[in-house]
């Protein structure tokens, strides 16, 4: 037996039983006594999910795929949490997410051999495919969450700026946290939108540290932490908050402003990358390509 003929019938093998338990899944899910009621005290609008951390209406087409994708509760907890730090706290996002890590492997997996053929290049290629376009989802949302982390941290100082102005002019915190977040709209809305969560939790009767502290699991930010330690540490004591503010924002501006000086620093560095594997090739063919062409033709072609 060949070597080709023992991966097509490993692919062949993985192929099988992976569209079994998905088939498999599918049944289970649709015959069980759960989700017939579930579906039954449903609104019409939406379809209820079967998963604890999911009992929220979403469109019945997500709602069929989320049956056919095995996550357990913690795992979609930990997803959801994952693509809030991201920017997508929508819980369709994360049914969107799994489809993704799912279909792309099997998309590109099938590309690859549609074009290279049944042969070992083709299921080496395949394979090599499919492990990257199951990363490509996780690297796409490690990179949004970096940015959005970044913007974060970029905006506290300006944020903590407002609220000192808004809090010495006489207002209370809340009230300085909403207009923050109006203000805050347009030049830092990630920002805006975290400030704004925290208003409506304040607003809905949850504590005003335990909102904080919610913001800070949110955001994953250091700075952020800090500030709520801060805040924490004030209204415990009973300190100015006004005073505690401008403080830290005089800190975290200094921070800012380090951060974009170590990045200047490191541009010399990068540059050198780029000079070796573009520029300098290019300004030896202009240099010495002349050269070349007549040491060619007095050495090779004769008078």
């Amino acid at each position: 037996m060949t070597a080709e003929t023992i991966l097509t019938l490993i692919g062949v093998f993985l192929t099988v039983g992976a569209l079994t338990g998905a088939v498999v899944s599918w049944w289970l899910g649709r015959t069980s006594s759960e989700v017939r009621r579930l579906e039954t005290i449903a609104a019409p609008s939406g379809v209820v999910l079967d998963r604890p951390s999911l009992t929220v209406t979403l469109d019945p087409m997500l709602a069929r795929l989320s049956r056919l994708l095995p996550k357990s509760p913690k795992e979609m907890s930990r997803l959801t949490r994952r693509l809030t730090r991201a920017g997508y706290p929508q819980q369709r996002t994360a049914v969107l997410y799994m489809v993704a890590e799912l279909a792309l492997p099997i998309a590109f997996g099938l590309a690859a051999l549609a074009v290279l053929g049944m042969h070992r290049e083709g299921w080496l290629a395949a394979a090599f495919l499919a492990v990257v376009a199951y990363m490509l989802p996780g690297l796409y949302m490690a990179r949004k969450t970096a940015l959005r982390k970044q913007a974060i941290r970029n905006g506290l100082p300006d944020a903590l700026d407002l609220l000192t102005i808004c809090v010495e002019a006489g207002s209370a915190l809340d009230q300085a946290i909403v207009r923050a977040s109006e203000e805050l709209v347009i030049t830092h809305p990630d920002l805006a939108g975290e400030l704004q969560l925290v208003t409506t939790e304040t607003r809905a009767g949850k504590p005003r540290l335990e909102a904080f502290k919610n913001l800070a699991a949110r955001t994953d930010v250091d700075d952020v932490r800090t500030i709520v330690s801060m805040l924490t540490q004030t209204d415990r004591f009973g300190t100015s908050v006004a005073q505690a503010l401008r403080t830290h924002a005089d800190t975290l501006r200094t921070k800012r402003r380090q951060r974009a000086e170590e990045r200047a620093a490191k541009v010399g560095v990068k540059l050198v990358f780029p000079l070796a594997l573009c520029l300098f090739p290019s300004l030896y063919v202009v240099c010495f390509g002349p050269v070349v062409v007549q040491i060619y033709h007095a050495f090779f072609t004769g008078p």
